[in-house]
């Protein structure tokens, strides 16, 4: 049994650790917000990029104008996934969730006998997918020294997503992150960037009643240099949905420590009144014993 010196020295620890996830709960709560509204705002850019590519994609049609980006290479044989996740941990299932996702999409393509390649954005997706598919990781991309993501951080990645397709390093591209729904709520999600497809139910409802456009140039032209955009946004999209879930799965999971940490503290505060009571009425019992004696 411990000592009551031990039960102190584990109750003020606790006490510590309560404080620094407390602290951690509150810095996690003052950054969501500005995430929050950094991933809602994108959002409404990134459905309209979406339309706009839908409108021009039709007005091309299949006349052979459209790039390789949009078309493909009219081959399913090598996958890239672009897994991103959060550069630090103490933010619950967060990074989990999204490797498990990763690896069930690495199975399902392997167990249809496609080549699988990953791109892991973040440091705690690659130190988890490295233990069952570091063979399949072909670069690790880290934003831990970077405070505020901006556009350039996802138009440097895109960059080297679309010089490796250009290179015939693989075939279909999809993007997997986790995006933002609520601070308990952030769901796992793969969406695929290359070959564009921006037919989706976002992009139709935001095409209804829509306008017919003559472009100028070419729409082959506006599409070569929309598509590489379209891609950056895309997942400059899920940079920002994963900053802001990764500040809701923080601020939770520190509540959750907070909470674990009083209740801890409670049960050894009353191991310890126990264990004090006894010893003292140990010592009285031999007192009297002593004093009867005489």
């Amino acid at each position: 049994m411990a000592s009551l010196k031990d039960l102190r020295n584990r109750i003020a620890s606790v006490k510590a650790t309560q404080k620094i996830t407390k602290a951690m709960q509150m810095v996690a709560a003052a950054k969501l917000r500005r995430a929050q509204e950094a991933a809602e705002s994108a959002r409404p850019y990134s459905q309209r990029m979406g339309a706009v590519l839908t409108n021009i994609a039709q007005a091309v049609g299949n006349n052979g104008e459209a790039p390789a980006l949009m078309t493909g290479t009219g081959k399913d044989d090598v996958h890239l996934l672009v897994v991103c996740t959060a550069e630090r941990g103490l933010c619950g299932s967060f990074n989990s969730q999204i490797a498990r996702l990763a690896r069930e999409q690495v199975r399902k393509l392997q167990g249809e006998g496609k080549q699988v390649k990953i791109i892991t954005v973040g440091k705690k997706g690659a130190d988890i997918l490295r233990r069952d598919h570091n063979d399949l990781i072909i670069e690790r991309i880290e934003l831990r020294e970077i405070k505020k993501i901006g556009f350039a951080n996802a138009d440097d990645i895109a960059k080297k997503v679309i010089s490796l397709f250009e290179q015939g390093g693989f075939d279909v591209c999809t993007l997997i992150y986790s995006e933002f729904k609520s601070v308990i709520s952030q769901i796992p999600t793969a969406q695929q960037i290359i070959p564009a497809s921006p037919g989706n139910a976002e992009v139709a409802e935001a095409n209804d009643g829509a306008a017919v456009y003559e472009y100028e140039p070419e729409a082959g032209a506006i599409l070569a240099d929309l598509i590489p955009r379209n891609i950056a946004v895309q997942i400059f999209r899920a940079l920002l949905e994963n900053a802001a879930g990764e500040m809701g799965a923080k601020m939770s999971a520190m509540d959750n420590a907070t909470r674990n940490a009083g209740d801890m503290i409670n049960r050894l505060t009353i191991t310890y009144n126990r264990q004090r009571q006894a010893q003292i009425t140990k010592e009285l019992i031999e007192i009297i014993s002593g004093a009867e004696a005489l």
